[in-house]
């Protein structure tokens, strides 16, 4: 065999396990396979009658309800390690909080409503990935703080969400803290850190191998009726507060069906003020963020309203826009 033979033979055969190292890094390489926008009433809890909940009811809510059974359809035959979650109820002014202890079990009783929520969870926490998004937050220069406190009593937004998402509870979850930026400067200045705390989550997600759902857990408009019926499940009695209300939760769910994710993003300052909205708590803006501000189009599972608050529930497929 000639020189140049042999030399040829060598170039490929380095080539060849360049382009194997490359491929088995792609396949330990973790990834976002679903973002939800996924509300927490607990009205929907209590009408599911789970065992955890003492209060019962005579059910209600049935558009969302329906429209959380498609979502878990839909996510049945997707393989994931863990849900990562964030909560405008968990509520923190100095940073962003991470919960860091392997297990929660307590009760949780919702303060405004506790004759419908009174909810014994028994949770397990990815402490592994919390911390490897707080350090990669950290990394970024955001306030970051782990939450290592094992008698913390977990906030019902968080607790509602993944129990509508993952009514078994046998997958970890990474719990995030909403740090309440727009209280302290602007609803800008919020979704700026939320974009950047998006990127981080992405970041850390990708480089821990593991397999995500994340999930924006907050309505879409947010002013509620100031009483509440005899029977709270009397669907005689439900609609949303007001027409305004209305046309902004169809603009942006319009605008998410549409792919038009970075306008929600941009008319967000508007959306807050105007419609009360949840989504002052980031988790939209953080979501959309960590899946690369998607121009696909959102699946939408369900609308429908709680004590007036306009709630949808959203999927974006992420899996399957990476396997095509």
């Amino acid at each position: 065999m000639s020189k140049g033979g042999v030399g040829h033979n060598t170039a490929t055969g380095s080539r060849c396990i360049e382009d194997a190292a490359r491929i088995a890094a792609d396949m330990a390489k973790g990834s976002i396979v679903a973002g939800l926008l996924a509300p927490h009433p607990p009205h929907l809890v209590y009408a599911e009658n789970p065992e955890q909940n003492e209060p019962t009811s005579e059910g209600g809510w049935e558009q969302l309800r329906w429209g959380y059974e498609r979502l878990r359809e839909s996510l049945a035959d997707v393989d994931y390690d863990c849900l990562v979650i964030l909560s405008p109820h968990w509520q923190t002014y100095v940073g962003t909080h991470f919960l860091g202890v392997e297990n929660f079990k307590s009760l949780s009783v919702d303060p405004i409503f506790p004759n419908l929520f009174r909810f014994n969870y028994d949770m397990n926490i990815d402490v592994e990935l919390a911390k490897a998004i707080h350090d990669q937050a950290q990394e970024q220069g955001m306030s970051v703080k782990m939450m290592e406190n094992p008698d913390f009593r977990v906030d019902y937004g968080t607790i509602t969400s993944c129990h509508m998402i993952r009514p078994e509870w046998d997958k970890p979850i990474v719990s995030i803290s909403s740090n309440r930026g727009h209280s302290y400067y602007s609803v800008e200045v919020m979704q700026e850190m939320m974009l950047e705390l998006g990127r981080a989550t992405r970041k850390a997600i990708e480089n821990s191998g593991k397999r995500c759902v994340l999930i924006a857990s907050n309505s879409l408009s947010h002013r509620h009726f100031t009483t509440e019926s005899a029977v709270p499940e009397d669907m005689s009695v439900e609609h949303i507060t007001s027409h305004a209300m209305h046309l902004w939760d169809m603009r942006i769910i319009e605008l998410l069906r549409a792919g038009k994710s970075q306008q929600v993003v941009n008319e967000m300052p508007e959306f807050v003020e105007q419609a009360i909205a949840e989504a002052d708590g980031g988790a939209l803006t953080w979501m959309l963020s960590a899946i690369g501000m998607p121009e696909q189009k959102a699946t939408l599972h369900g609308y429908g309203t709680i004590i007036g608050t306009g709630n949808a529930i959203m999927e974006w497929p992420c899996h399957e826009w990476s396997d095509s």
